[in-house]
């Protein structure tokens, strides 16, 4: 008998492959059988068994699970084993342990170790400190015991890479910062560490050295601090494990890489024999050099053997700012040291002239990279405000207001927020949603070394939400600008992840293939607005967004979410390297 029959659905396997009306039958978590002669079905089904449970899926869409590449939901899911919002835009399976940063291993010999991961990824993810500290257990020391504590208990599935910033902590302690490096004892104990960890299922290393990133004391990151013959060790030890990957961010990974983050890139992925991915490809059509300079890279590592492969995502991610709280502004050079400055003393240096004219400055200059995205101080929308002068402003653009009052655009935004203490929330109109730009896009996705994805899910939780990129991407195909076939785009959300991280059995609906699915109304499908919810431990605040047209999400055969609602099952599996991924070479596309 079949635990669950979905009749006459429109099926879109992951191939890519035109979609068919079926019948699909399933069992033990996997899809049993597919019924696809449409006389049979129009008849009730050619299946020829009975299903405990069954549903009429006409005018729906049944998609394989989506699965999203680039997460930090590393923490969230002991408290939200559903990894919302993602689940609900059905994703079924999540890749964590990105940009160098693991909950695991931690030393047993220094607790203190736990409160400064959490300081960091609090930090460097922008977590909520309170959520990570009453959210999770952090009672794992190794990266086998970290795994073991969420398996059985997630009703995602979860795949995570060893952080190379954990790896050093573990090894070297506070001397992993500030410039230390590994004396040999100590690189063999580190790669020791990865091949464990890699023994109990960690899907390969991933490794930072971006300028952007820095611990909870405000130093780089341990991994910044890391020389090439360290880097090389560790790839060299993930070439020996089963089904696993090298994910690494560098500096230039935001806008344009130097010729020497190149070459490091490809030694890394040539020296492992496994594909290495980054994030995240910026595509804008004013800035026409940055995608042949950034995949530049990939054919340059495939000539030496390796393979590298960008993540891009295919829409426009909302992200608001604050002169108040640590956001993307305090990135742009010259910006964090007057951020940081305690409020009172941040409002006078902001409304200072000659402060404001060398902020502009600094945010306009090459040294910028991409951030100088966020230097057009005139087309920000103004989001919630809290003082009486500044009641009738939310929604309105800075430029109609700096109009009305005779000032610069960022003076006036400068003027709005002080009178808020700064606590005004700020939107960015992107400068990138053209026609020349979207039709970049498309074009860039067709090249083999470019990958959808680069959500963050799970980070950066009050100021973005790219977890919904599934269902608006999708609902854009569909409705909006239908830049690709929606066969096309499924199969860019399911078979090309699960392609490229070699998961066994996910990533197409096909007989013996594990049950992830996403059943949607393809009139419908899309995600709802970003808003502002309190729902994490600690009171702690993030943004969500609704799905919409999202009818079922099954994970492993099991129902997790209907019509956005979860059900409080659990069928999730901690996905393991070897047992749950193959081998994937760098010659595969």
């Amino acid at each position: 008998m079949l635990d669950h029959l979905i009749k006459r659905a429109t099926v879109i396997d992951g191939t890519g492959a035109p979609s068919y009306v079926a019948d699909i039958g399933i069992r033990d978590g996997r899809i049993a059988l597919i019924g696809r002669s449409p006389a049979r079905v129009k008849a009730g089904g050619r299946l020829g068994e009975r299903a405990r449970t069954e549903e009429d899926a006409t005018g729906l869409v049944l998609a394989p699970g989506f699965v999203d590449p680039h997460t930090h939901y590393d923490a969230q899911l002991f408290w939200d084993p559903y990894a919302t919002p993602s689940l609900s835009h059905g994703v079924t399976t999540v890749v964590g342990g990105n940009c160098g940063f693991s909950l695991a291993p931690l030393n047993p010999a220094r607790p203190a170790d736990a409160d400064y991961t959490r300081r960091m990824m609090s930090k460097v993810e922008g977590m909520s400190l309170s959520a990570l500290e009453q959210g999770a257990p952090w009672d794992w020391s190794s990266f086998g015991e970290y795994l073991d504590a969420l398996d059985g208990r997630i009703a995602v599935n979860a795949g995570f890479m060893a952080g190379h910033c954990a790896l050093r902590r573990y090894v070297m302690g506070p001397g992993a910062v500030g410039g230390g490096q590994p004396d040999a004892a100590q690189l063999r104990r580190m790669t020791a560490l990865l091949h464990e960890a890699m023994d109990a299922g960690a899907w390969g290393l991933s490794t930072t050295q971006s300028s952007t990133h820095s611990d909870g004391d405000g130093r780089p990151v341990a991994s910044r601090h890391a020389q090439p013959a360290e880097l090389l060790a560790l790839a060299a030890a993930v070439g020996r494990h089963e089904g696993t990957q090298i994910e690494a961010i560098v500096s230039g990974c935001l806008d344009r890489f130097e010729d020497a983050e190149i070459d490091l890139l490809t030694e890394l992925t040539a020296a492992a024999g496994r594909p290495l991915n980054w994030n995240v490809l910026t595509i804008d059509a004013a800035v026409p050099d940055r995608v042949p300079r950034q995949l530049g890279a990939s054919a340059r590592a495939r000539a030496a053997g390796g393979r590298i492969v960008a993540l891009t995502m295919p829409i426009l991610t909302p992200m608001n700012m604050s002169l108040g709280t640590f956001c993307a502004l305090n990135l742009i050079p010259g910006w964090g040291e007057i951020l940081a400055l305690p409020v009172p003393h941040r409002i006078t240096a902001l409304r200072d002239t000659a402060v404001q004219t060398d902020m502009l400055r600094r945010a306009r200059s090459p040294e910028a990279g991409v951030f100088r995205r966020l230097a057009d101080f005139g087309r920000y929308v103004i989001g919630d405000t809290y003082a009486k002068e500044n009641d009738g402003l939310t929604g309105r653009v800075v430029r109609d207001i700096a109009a009305e009052r005779g000032l610069d655009p960022f003076a006036c935004l400068v003027e709005i927020c002080a009178a808020d203490e700064l606590r005004t929330v700020l939107w960015p109109m992107p400068s990138d949603d053209d026609p020349a730009s979207w039709e970049l896009r498309r074009d860039t996705w067709e090249h083999p070394d470019v990958l959808l994805g680069g959500s963050d899910a799970g980070a950066h939780l009050d100021r973005m939400c790219g977890a919904p990129y599934t269902t608006r991407f999708l609902g854009d195909c569909l409705r909006g600008r239908k830049l690709v076939p929606v066969e096309r785009a499924v199969q860019m959300l399911t078979d090309e992840p699960a392609r490229l991280f070699g998961l066994r059995g996910r990533g197409r609906i096909a007989e013996g293939y594990a049950a992830d699915l996403v059943l949607f109304d393809p009139g419908r499908i899309d995600a709802g607005p970003a808003a502002l919810v309190h729902d994490l431990p600690g009171d702690g605040p993030r943004l969500d967004s609704r799905a919409v047209g999202v009818v079922s999400v099954r994970v492993n055969g099991v129902e997790t979410v209907r019509h956005d609602v979860v059900t409080g099952e659990l069928p999730g599996t901690v996905l393991r390297s070897g047992r749950d991924t193959e081998t994937v070479g760098t010659g595969k596309s």
